[in-house]
């Protein structure tokens, strides 16, 4: 009935639609939800649906932010490394620097765009690649966030105003983070989609020499996505800060592996050329509402993982078959 419905130019298009890799991984999103929906207490609750970006807010900013530096065939290992050390700065400058939050916000978010331009830096002119240099400064940054700290200090007693950011919630329903990632979402969207510059991120990601040939800034290009991944880990380390009451040298362990992950899932080529900002934002709710699912069936904390590998597995499985049926189904 819907295919009769459906005008004729659009069936192909829809084919197309349901047949990609987002398309298949938004129907196991809502084979997630519909399993937990049953199985879970509350699960489907407008209150619940709200609580899913409040927890996936985090690591979906530096999902976002992974997603134009892993199109153009690079890494950055480094930003949860650098939530923890922006955690801890901010702190210190307000806690112990006596600045006003919203300065030390400001000059945590600038501490973030140097860190990024320190991994541009000498992923662009020195040469170095992204992996070696981002799992340098993934330890580095550990290092001096512990360092300052003496991995015991634990900045705390944050206003409520400040707790309200990651705490609190509009209306009685709507997190506070929601408008930040939100609007974080859109300036990437319109970055990697509607801007002559993410068109060169793609290029960049097939060939960099072939895009240097055909006139397009790859130093400037690569600089601007590392630097931005910075400035957003360390938005990411503010509103984490907020979430959790505390900043300790340990903000952000294992984020970075997370980040990736929802990034991967949701269709990005590790090896660069191809992905999008949809995908990571459905790859993200794939692993979001699997532990959210899983917390409120009462389900054991440690299958969260093995699942989310399960899904990543089927994911890229499933996307490979129909990409192989397809091909086989043009050659006949």
């Amino acid at each position: 009935m819907l295919a009769q419905a459906l005008p004729t130019d659009s069936k192909p298009r829809l084919r197309r639609l349901v047949l990609s890799h987002e398309g298949v991984l938004a129907l196991l999103l809502v084979a997630e939800v519909a399993v937990f929906s049953v199985i879970g207490r509350n699960f489907w609750t407008a209150g619940n649906a709200f609580e899913i970006v409040r927890l996936g807010a985090e690591i979906g900013l530096l999902a976002l932010a992974l997603t134009p530096v892993i199109v153009t065939g690079g890494i950055d290992l480094s930003v949860g490394s650098l939530m923890g050390l922006s955690a801890v700065l901010f702190g210190k400058m307000w806690r112990d620097g006596h600045l006003p939050l919203p300065v030390a916000a400001a000059a945590t978010l600038g501490i973030g765009a140097l860190a990024g331009l320190v991994n541009a830096a000498l992923i662009t002119r020195l040469r170095i690649p992204a992996l070696i240099v981002t799992l340098g400064s993934f330890s580095l940054y550990r290092g001096l966030a512990e360092g300052v700290t003496s991995a015991v200090d634990n900045f705390t007693n944050f206003p409520d105003a400040f707790l309200f950011l990651g705490q609190g919630y509009f209306f009685g329903v709507i997190p506070a983070q929601l408008p930040i990632f939100a609007a974080v979402a859109v300036g990437y969207y319109l970055l990697l989609h509607r801007s002559a510059a993410g068109r060169g991120l793609y290029a960049i990601g097939f060939s960099p020499e072939g895009a240097r040939h055909a006139g397009i800034p790859v130093e400037r290009r690569l600089t601007l996505v590392y630097l931005l991944s910075g400035v957003v880990a360390s938005l990411a380390a503010v509103l984490y800060v907020s979430h959790n009451g505390q900043a300790k040298a340990d903000a952000g362990t294992g984020y970075e592996l997370r980040a990736i992950t929802a990034v991967v899932l949701g269709g990005t080529s590790i090896f660069g050329g191809r992905g999008n900002v949809h995908g990571t934002l459905i790859g993200l709710f794939a692993i979001v509402v699997l532990q959210q699912g899983l917390l409120l069936s009462d389900g054991p904390a440690e299958l969260a993982g093995i699942l989310v590998g399960v899904l990543l597995i089927v994911a890229i499985a499933a996307n490979r078959l129909i990409a192989t049926l397809a091909a086989r189904r043009k050659g006949e």
